[in-house]
């Protein structure tokens, strides 16, 4: 009997909140799930740490600058069918920043907006379940 490896892939997710309730998403630019607001964050590159990944991904995407030490793990999500390319396992950090921090979309963001933390828009992925774990937390 031959048995099939599955293909996991890691990447790392930031939960970015302001000192007054709001969110940092952006609006994915490519499938899957073009057009869909989602926490920042992107797949972790041969030799990274999640950590250093999470705060790469974080410049990229939405202009926002942080030490790698800046940013505190929130957990790690690896629900299978959490993503429909694969199997996907993200490690997600949190990162509170102060109300008008300056965030410009880039990398692979068509957008990004700060959302009050209670009046979310639909997201990506696991993203409600990444974020549900900071407000149950």
């Amino acid at each position: 009997m031959t048995e099939t490896l599955e293909t996991i892939r890691l990447t790392a997710d930031v939960v970015v909140t302001t000192t007054d309730g709001y969110v940092l998403l952006i609006k994915r630019g490519w499938d899957p799930h073009a057009g869909k607001w989602a926490l920042p964050g992107g797949h972790v590159d041969a030799g990274e740490t999640s950590r250093a990944a999470a705060a790469r991904e974080l410049a990229e995407e939405a202009g926002v600058h942080a030490a790698p030490e800046e940013l505190v793990q929130l957990g790690t999500f690896d629900r299978p069918d959490r993503d429909p390319r694969g199997r996907y396992i993200t490690v997600a950090y949190r990162l509170t920043v102060l109300p008008g921090t300056p965030i410009e979309p880039g990398d692979d963001a068509a957008d990004a907006q700060w959302w009050p933390l209670a009046a979310l828009p639909p997201l990506a992925f696991d993203h409600a379940d990444i974020l549900a774990a900071i407000t149950d937390g």
